[in-house]
């Protein structure tokens, strides 16, 4: 009985911090599946443990301390999860068929929104986005821990230094080395929107339109100049308003040949992108991560202002395009949409 009891204190006491946790092991590794596997040898570690536990500092920080060395485990060996932007440049020839998919690049995965407690959304935004944790996987392990540590969860350089068993010295200079690399990777935060659920709306709703019309004029005006396209696991991407709706007008050439329905990912607008199929049924295609800019722009109803270009003061900088049907259950989406009746 006794046991039962401390197992449900355990449970009652650790259970609000999992989705905090699940978010901590995304940065680390960018896959939600491995994220969800070691949250779980997180807690299996945490409650074999949670008889020593004497409080000396918070349980989220006991609970922090496991999953990162859990991490830390889990990464030895393994070679970082990319986009394809980070294996190469740009293709330039954006109307001929893609190379043969990468199967064996293991590639960066998108977090569903869903899956992430909303105040942890909100709180550290910056440090989901697709293009940031991208940029993460591009750090050793421990730098990418010690980084995390210090400017996301904002832990003290001693606290970092007893988790690694390391100097404060140390955790100093792995974070300047670590914080140096990022800059050179990193996109530019300072050009990324704060949310804006109606802006987001309105923009997810005109990028929908504009892709079961086929209008790349409608698409054009939503565009930032130098957008990127990537659709892993194909290695080819292109960038510039030019080469995108180059590729994308030969694809999407036809009024209802495509469907979308929006969802969220990594705290970013997203849609899931259906194809029609000879029977008439859309089935998944991809997955489609948006960054939103925050190019000024004039506003759509202002009518002395010069035509309107993107939403809001909003432009999409890059669109991920995960070409995985099997990535909309994560999300709660169908795989098939039934046959639109006429």
């Amino acid at each position: 009985m006794a046991a039962t009891t401390d197992r449900e204190e355990f449970v009652r006491l650790t259970d609000p911090y999992r989705r905090e946790l699940l978010a901590h092991c995304y940065r680390m590794l960018g896959s939600v599946d491995d994220a969800e596997d070691l949250v779980q040898e997180t807690y299996l570690r945490a409650w074999r443990a949670y008889g020593g536990f004497e409080g000396r500092a918070s349980l989220r920080t006991w609970l922090h301390r496991i999953a990162t060395n859990t991490c830390l485990t889990a990464l030895e060996g393994r070679v970082r999860r990319p986009l394809p932007a980070g294996l190469g440049g740009p293709s330039n020839a954006p109307e001929e068929p893609l190379r043969a998919p990468a199967t064996d690049v293991e590639w960066l995965r998108p977090l569903p929104d869903a899956l992430v407690d909303p105040a942890t959304v909100v709180a550290a935004r910056g440090s989901l986005r697709l293009a940031l944790v991208a940029a993460l996987q591009n750090l050793p392990a421990r730098q990418r821990a010690v980084l995390i540590l210090r400017d996301v969860l904002a832990w003290r350089a001693p606290e970092v230094a007893a988790l690694l068993g390391t100097s404060t010295a140390a955790v100093k200079s792995t974070l300047q080395r670590a914080r140096a690399r990022l800059d050179e990777v990193a996109p530019e935060e300072d050009l990324v929107t704060e949310p804006d659920v109606a802006r987001d709306r309105e923009l997810i709703d005109r990028y929908m339109a504009a892709f079961e019309h086929a209008d790349m004029d409608a698409l054009l005006e939503l565009l930032q100049d130098g957008v990127e396209l990537e659709m892993p696991p194909h290695l080819d991407w292109f960038r510039g308003t030019k080469d995108v709706l180059r590729f994308l007008g030969v694809r999407v050439s036809e009024p209802g040949r495509v469907r979308m329905l929006p969802t969220g990912a990594n705290g970013q607008p997203a849609v899931g992108s259906y194809e029609r199929g000879a029977d008439g049924a859309y089935r998944a295609h991809s997955l489609q991560v948006l960054d939103v800019t925050g190019a000024h722009v004039p506003d759509l109803h202002d009518a002395h202002a010069a035509p309107a270009l993107g939403v809001r003061g909003a432009r999409i900088a890059r669109i991920t395009a995960f070409l995985d049907p099997d990535l909309f259950a994560r999300f709660g989406l169908p795989k098939v949409l039934p046959q639109v009746r006429r």
